[in-house]
């Protein structure tokens, strides 16, 4: 057949595609098509510049009115913790079935390798969870298990991106950022977005987890923990308070004044909010961080009082960090982000848990450091009734191999398979969703992306992640870009 079309051809197709579009204007001229457009149309909620995190309906009755999100650092190994395979116990030092094709990042396979931790029955569910998190395995009753989730990267940097953000790239708004840029907040006096970075520092990508990216800077997280809350907020001791109240009341004169002057400038008006926010914060933080008071059986059940060695002192440190982040769920803060593990010392596997080389001594100090403070969070918070109106999500940027790295005694990377869990609000637990083939190398029952994980979350909060955008260079954004499902299994 000719590439080209003749003129007859033209001039019938070309009729054809005008007539087309002419109904398709009619159509929508007299609301055939408007009812479907407004139902698929995005939907950005009404910011008001002088206070951007005001509180805001969702689009729909949500399960959930908070988020606590849990990010162990490094690529926690679900075969070490959550995924139980027998098979992998089975076929311990045999090759894995065409693992030797696999391109992995640190280069050729050993030998499929069994966790060095016994997986036991864990609850009345009974369900299968290793001894490296008995703590958490004593609250399987409570955990709704994702098995099958899967990434787009094996490499430490995109996938925290990817899960924190929905996307491998820097610059874009982190989850807590869409959530309270879709909610605001309940609390005027602290953030509406707190990240808490692991005491011994910030995972690889930093504050890059928990940025705003192209949303409108109000919604980035303010990152502080139980040690050093908020830097530069204390008043300096030179200044006596009521010369600091004086001049806050002064300066807020002034801005209001300025504010007059240009009533359309949205960026004055957030500026001078931040400035309101920040003068507020100088009572509401140090009160909300002071965890002095808390009553020595809180601390003991958290192992906030552990002392001695430095895994016990860092231990201690994300206790008081977990306690921290309790203490802001109860405050109404929208979205609290808590992390544990971190880039800035020790190496590979070290400070985090990027288990290449010697994954079993690496893993025991995880263990110890992260089990009984997240167990303990999670019972606080459903001592205290918390858990009915909160959402908390545990997550990782992606899983590790069934086999042990050539020559080494770690697990490398692998964004085929991998685990996550949420608890609280809104999702069915007991449960388990979705399967990793037998040794749990790759997703094969009920496939999920970190898309879906990042639709689901937004429609427990009553958030339609397909319509919740902003308009950004020329494109409506949303947080799980063109993709993502509802995994309505999960939800209660």
């Amino acid at each position: 057949m000719h590439p080209f079309l003749d003129r007859r051809q033209f001039l019938g197709s070309s009729s054809l595609a005008l007539s087309q579009i002419a109904l398709a204007h009619l159509l929508g001229r007299d609301g055939s098509l408007a009812a479907a457009d407004a139902d698929a149309a995005p939907l950005r909620p009404h910011i008001d510049p002088a206070n951007p995190n005001a509180s805001r309906q969702p689009h729909f009755p949500p399960a959930a009115k908070q988020v606590l999100m849990i990010f162990c650092a490094g690529a926690c190994s679900h075969l070490d913790t959550f995924d139980y395979k027998p098979e992998l116990i089975a076929q311990h030092g045999k090759p894995m079935p065409g693992g030797d094709k696999l391109v992995t990042f640190q280069g050729a396979q050993g030998a499929l390798t069994k966790s060095p931790w016994t997986f036991r029955p864990r609850g009345t569910c009974g369900k299968m969870i290793s001894d490296l998190v008995p703590r958490l395995g004593d609250l399987a009753d409570d955990l709704c298990f994702i098995h099958s989730l899967t990434g787009k990267t094996n490499t430490h940097g995109p996938g925290e991106n990817f899960m924190n953000t929905g996307n491998t790239l820097d610059g874009f708004p982190s989850v807590g950022a869409w959530t309270t840029y879709a909610l605001g907040s309940e609390n005027d006096t602290l953030p509406a977005y707190v990240a808490i970075p692991d005491p011994r520092g910030a995972p690889q990508t930093s504050g890059n987890c928990w940025n705003a990216g192209f949303l409108p800077a109000a919604f980035q997280g303010t990152d502080f923990n139980a040690t050093h809350p908020v830097r530069n907020l204390a008043r300096p001791n030179a200044i006596p308070p009521a010369a600091d109240v004086a001049t806050r009341n002064f300066i807020s004169r002034l801005n209001a004044h300025h504010l007059q002057r240009f009533p359309g400038d949205s960026e004055l008006a957030a500026r001078i909010s931040s400035y309101e926010l920040a003068a507020r914060m100088q009572l509401s933080v140090p009160a909300v961080s002071d965890i002095s008071g808390e009553p020595a059986h809180i601390l003991k059940l958290y192992g906030a009082d552990a002392t001695g060695n430095a895994i016990q002192n860092t231990k201690a440190g994300y206790a008081r960090n977990c306690i921290l982040a309790r203490r802001l769920i109860e405050q109404g803060v929208r979205f609290v982000q808590l992390f544990n593990g971190a880039y800035q010392v020790g190496g590979e596997g070290v400070s985090n848990w990027d288990g290449h080389k010697v994954l079993q001594d690496q893993y025991t100090v995880h263990g110890e450091i992260f089990d009984q403070p997240t167990a303990a969070l999670l019972i606080d918070l459903k001592q205290r009734g918390l858990l009915r109106e909160t959402l908390v999500v545990w997550c990782t940027e992606f899983g590790r191999m069934p086999t042990f790295q050539a020559g080494a005694s770690g697990r490398d990377h692998n964004p085929a398979g991998f685990t996550g869990w949420l608890a609280g609000a809104g999702v069915k637990a007991p449960f388990s969703y979705g399967a990793t083939d037998d040794f749990g190398y790759k997703a094969v029952e009920n496939v999920a992306t970190v898309y879906d994980f990042h639709a689901t979350i937004l429609r427990i909060l009553g958030l339609d992640h397909e319509r919740l955008s902003f308009y950004h260079n020329g494109l409506e954004r949303r947080l799980t870009d063109v993709h993502g499902h509802v995994i309505h299994d999960v939800l209660a």
